[in-house]
């Protein structure tokens, strides 16, 4: 089973998030609704009010019990504030897809790259993966310098079948990258 242990970086505490944080955590999603609505639309979806919250927390805890899912709240360290979320979703072959989100007022001040070296850490040594996938939007330039500032690279869409139809939805995603070191 994979440990709970915080993940402590210069400035952040990335934990599993507890019943306490549902207040925190419904709040930053609430303020944040419309902006975060293009790329996580089914986490608004699912959290819609405290009690939605509080829910949503008691499965990323059944998530992380399983396996399925691990999913960390962002806390700076010196003013105990909550920030964002970043979560790590193990697939299969060795592969474990990241995201990530700050609230509006956290952006621009290096959070985001600190939170994703930390899970970068969790996922190649905690989980046991090869290669760390970032999917954004094309149009998530911030996103992307995120990932490309701690190593990430860009990676062509992978090539579809004549017979789907929905390109336009591929086309605007970004895949970035990173493989674990092989000494």
């Amino acid at each position: 089973m994979v440990q709970t242990d915080p993940l402590l970086t210069a400035r952040l505490c990335l934990r599993p998030y507890e019943a306490a944080d549902a207040e925190a955590f419904f709040a930053l999603l609430h303020a944040d609704r419309a902006r975060f609505q293009p790329s996580f639309p089914d986490r608004l979806q699912a959290v819609r009010s405290i009690s939605d919250a509080r829910a949503a927390l008691r499965a990323f805890a059944d998530d992380w019990r399983t396996g399925r899912f691990y999913v960390f709240g962002i806390w700076d360290r010196m003013a105990g504030s909550y920030l964002g979320d970043i979560c790590i979703m193990p697939q299969q072959k060795g592969q474990a897809e990241i995201g990530y989100y700050l609230a509006a007022a956290a952006e621009g001040q290096g959070y985001a790259r600190e939170a994703l070296a930390a899970i970068i850490d969790f996922g190649f040594g905690q989980l046991d993966r090869q290669r760390l996938l970032v999917r954004c939007f094309q149009s998530n330039e911030r996103g992307q310098a995120v990932a490309r500032a701690v190593g990430f690279q860009h990676e062509p869409p992978p090539k579809r079948p004549l017979w789907f139809r929905n390109s336009d939805a591929m086309s605007r995603i970004c895949r970035l990258w990173l493989a674990r070191d092989v000494a």
